[in-house]
């Protein structure tokens, strides 16, 4: 595995305020990172990736349970097989995964439960916000966030009230990542304002609950 950088967001100003973030370490995983090529279908698998990476962190810290390695593409593949979420021909795929796979795959791993929160259109975003907010006032859990016109999974890791934005970390990056502040200089992560977002798409947000903060 090619070294990760964790916390890409750190050091990056928010123009607003009224903020909550992530707590805690991720590792930021993205197209290519464990030697696969996965351009053009990979963001929800990475963006699991990420996610898991928090859980894992968590867990081990706690000492509550032996925490699951990150899972690989194959083996995130595999446990959607094995959970009948998909038939053997998801086996070695280019398929994408949403939202729902990512909630799937973070309880079987890492027994873990997940929220998932459905929005109808980006246009109801706003209508959503207080939950985001709360989500990482409260339990600090990365977000992962998938649609369909908008067809590119992205985690999220803070949410900012006024304006109104999500701090966005973005899987398709493909190559060496040098520095979280190359990262931030190139737009990899970065606020996003709630209008910017696909207004025509819906979105799912599966919300990682961790037992000991909820």
């Amino acid at each position: 595995m090619t070294d990760l950088q964790m916390n890409i967001h750190e050091g990056l100003v928010c123009q607003g305020s009224d903020v909550a973030m992530v707590t805690g370490d991720y590792e930021y995983y993205h197209y290519g990172c464990d030697g696969l090529d996965d351009r053009g279908w990979g963001c929800g698998y990475r963006t699991l990736q990420t996610l898991c990476s928090w859980v894992r962190r968590q867990q081990m810290q706690t000492g509550a349970a032996a925490s699951h390695p990150v899972p690989s593409i194959p083996e995130i593949q595999k446990a959607l097989v094995t959970m009948e979420d998909k038939g053997q021909a998801f086996l070695g795929s280019r398929d994408w995964i949403g939202s729902v796979e990512v909630a799937l795959c973070i309880d079987f791993f890492f027994q873990i439960p997940c929220r998932v929160v459905h929005v109808a259109s980006g246009a109801q975003l706003p209508d959503v916000m207080d939950q985001i907010f709360s989500h990482f006032r409260d339990l600090g859990a990365p977000v992962m966030m998938g649609g369909d016109s908008d067809a590119s999974s992205k985690g999220i890791v803070g949410a900012c009230r006024d304006p109104p934005s999500l701090l966005v970390v973005d899987p398709h990056f493909y190559g060496a990542c040098t520095t979280g502040q190359h990262l931030q200089d190139n737009s990899w992560v970065k606020w996003v304002s709630l209008e910017h977002f696909c207004q025509k798409s819906f979105y799912n947000l599966c919300m990682p609950v961790m037992p000991d903060k909820s």
